[in-house]
């Protein structure tokens, strides 16, 4: 048997997990970079029985898998994988399975762009690092209104945090009422309002139909000149070209950005270099606690798998 393991971007897959509990000959092959070119990726994982995949780094449509013709289990990791065609998967006789995830490392992901908008911190560690000294003038969160755009699973703790920090949250979801909101000490309002009004918009919706496109040019246009926008979610909630065209002229205040519509970033891309945006490389989940829970409960997704036993299958 042959398991490609895939996106292993940090090359620590085989020491997470104890892969030695396979059977003896099994061969498994780690890949560290990234491969976006189907044609290259069919031919890359052609002679694999076995595919393990790290969330939505690598999409699956039925075009990839009607070209592996060996593939009998995606090993997918995480609770969200939209982007495996499912149906054709069963058509084809591949089982797909999933694990399960911690997910509120993103909270600190997001609170960390958050305070290094306000205080610029980034900024003030390349002076320190260069040999000055204090050269901004940062802002206090204290006080500002923070505009949580989806309070669910992600941006309930995240606007409980800004209560801590003396904030007055507004929050806007598709079904927010006005009573869910204020048992969080939240103030739910309409989207319009909340880009208006708040300091700081924090994004924190899954992708789909509905919220793709979410925040384009008119709805950036509505944000204070000075206020700060930060995603966690995905990319493609906010419109890209609209994003850059608010930072280049200044329209608002800062970005901060742990997810991108093409990922990995490229690496001429503006966001990599324009002095208002704060970005890491959508690390918001990845920690070693993190992907030792993903590599176990794939191992024990394979495992159940070679032995008949039922799989944490994607609903």
């Amino acid at each position: 048997m042959r398991i490609a393991i895939l996106d292993d971007y940090q090359g620590v897959s085989l020491s997470l997990a104890d892969w030695a509990q396979l059977p003896e000959g099994t061969d498994i092959v780690p890949f560290t970079d990234h491969v976006a070119d189907e044609d290259r990726l069919a031919a890359r994982l052609a002679e694999f029985d076995v595919v393990c995949r790290m969330r939505e780094r690598t999409p699956m449509p039925a075009s990839l898998l009607e070209r592996l013709p060996r593939l009998k289990l995606i090993a997918a990791t995480g609770a969200r994988n939209p982007d495996i065609d499912l149906a054709r998967a069963r058509e084809l006789g591949i089982a797909v399975c999933q694990t399960s995830s911690f997910g509120l490392s993103t909270v600190e992901i997001a609170w960390w762009l958050i305070l290094s908008l306000f205080r610029r911190a980034p900024q003030e560690r390349d002076r320190l690092r260069s040999g000055a000294w204090q050269g901004h003038l940062g802002h206090t969160v204290q006080g500002k209104s923070l505009g949580v755009i989806g309070l669910g699973k992600l941006g309930t703790p995240v606007a409980r945090i800004a209560l801590a920090f003396g904030m007055k949250v507004l929050a806007w979801s598709p079904n927010l009422t006005s009573e869910r909101a204020a048992a969080e000490g939240a103030v739910a309002v309409p989207l319009q309002q909340l880009l208006r009004e708040a300091d700081a918009i924090t994004i924190h919706m899954p992708l789909s139909e509905r919220s793709r496109g979410l925040l384009g040019a008119p709805e950036l246009a509505l944000m204070k000149r000075g206020a700060f926008l930060v995603n966690t979610s995905r990319g493609p909630i906010v419109d890209e070209p609209a994003l850059l065209a608010a930072l280049q002229e200044g329209r608002i205040g800062g970005l901060g950005l742990d997810v991108f519509d093409v990922e990995p970033l490229p690496p001429d891309h503006p966001f990599r270099y324009l002095p208002n945006v704060v970005a890491t490389p959508h690390i918001g989940y990845v920690t070693e606690e993190t992907y030792r829970l993903y590599f176990q409960e794939t191992l024990e997704n394979i495992q159940a798998f070679l032995s008949g036993r039922p799989l944490r299958l994607i609903n």
